[in-house]
């Protein structure tokens, strides 16, 4: 089902493609590049749709790009992206946003589509997670859910924006391995991306969502959800009452990154030109602002230092999943 609805999608699109402006291509004669896509493989309101419009609106507002299209393919956990992309071959335009979730996914809905044919262009941004509960929780803090959660692992549902083998599914198990839970009893609901989690973990659907802590931003500032930790090193400025989990003597650090990758078979010199407007964005004032704003870190690599990465994130991913005996 999942190949032929790709091919379908491959038929319907390929002979329309856009094709960006070369004047300018590595950002030499300051005319801004035009017809660039960027496919975003889950549901708008997530964090990779959030990643994606930022970068194409900072490229935009600093006349690096102009009409950079941004548009949502979702489904499979990210895998109906990752398929057409890899079918869009040669397509020197298009680029997919990504990150440590369609790595897991790619394994756990047994995708014939693999990350390691795409082209990498570059590793963005890492993002720590939240541990969050809605405002009328009865957990008030962090040693409360886990209390409860050891009690009845699967009566307390967490919910996640990935789904199997992506990182809001990563995190609960390690945090579950973390505090003496057998992984395999977690009652996880994957929901596709944060723009279908939010809803769930406000309804009261779900006891508690983990996921990047911009993805709740806006609903901790409303106060509609509390944060009980943070699973960065150190506690984040955007949420400076959120206690990291290692302060709550959790052993466990856990960071998702996201990034972008190209079609395969494209030429050398479109792949350099997308590494060279990517590096034009990162160094503008403006994506610093949104690091900030969005509490990512910032995690730039392009080419082969992103390659080897990827390739280091898919044998990590894999073995983690064989563990939970997702794949």
């Amino acid at each position: 089902m999942l190949a032929a609805f790709a091919a379908m999608t491959l038929l319907a699109t390929t002979a329309c493609g856009a094709t960006a402006d070369r004047d300018g291509a590595s950002g030499t004669s300051g005319k801004p590049v035009s017809g660039l896509r960027i496919l975003v493989p889950n549901s708008p309101g997530g964090g990779y749709d959030t990643t994606a419009r930022t970068l194409a609106k900072v490229m935009e507002d600093s006349r690096i790009a102009v009409g950079v299209e941004v548009f949502n393919l979702s489904g499979a956990g990210g895998v109906v992206g990752l398929q057409r992309i890899v079918n869009e071959k040669g397509n020197g335009d298009l680029v997919m946003q990504m990150g440590l979730g369609v790595v897991g996914s790619s394994y756990t809905q047994k995708s014939p589509a693999k990350l390691t044919e795409t082209t990498p262009i570059a590793k963005l941004i890492e993002e720590s997670g939240a541990i969050v509960v809605p405002k009328n929780s009865p957990y008030r803090t962090i040693d409360d859910l886990v209390a409860a959660w050891k009690a009845d692992p699967k009566k307390i549902a967490v919910g996640g924006g990935s789904s199997p083998g992506g990182p809001d599914h990563l995190l609960p198990m390690q945090l579950a391995k973390a505090v003496g839970i057998d992984p395999r009893q977690v009652n996880y609901v994957s929901y596709d991306g944060g723009g279908e989690l939010l809803p769930a973990l406000l309804g009261s659907k779900i006891a508690f969502g983990a996921s990047g802590v911009g993805e709740f931003i806006d609903q901790i500032e409303a106060g509609q959800v509390r944060v009980l930790a943070v699973t960065s090193e150190n506690r984040l400025d955007m949420v400076k009452d959120a206690p990291t989990l290692k302060e709550s003597g959790i052993d466990l650090i856990f960071t998702n990154w996201r990034g972008i990758v190209a079609p395969p078979g494209i030429s050398e010199a479109d792949q350099q030109r997308w590494i060279d407007l990517l590096t034009r964005m990162h160094g503008t004032d403006a994506w610093k602002a949104e690091l900030a704003k969005h509490g990512w870190t910032d995690a730039f690599a392009t080419g082969p230092e992103f390659a080897t990465f990827l390739t280091e994130q898919d044998k990590a991913v894999a073995e983690i999943l064989t563990s939970l005996g997702l794949t």
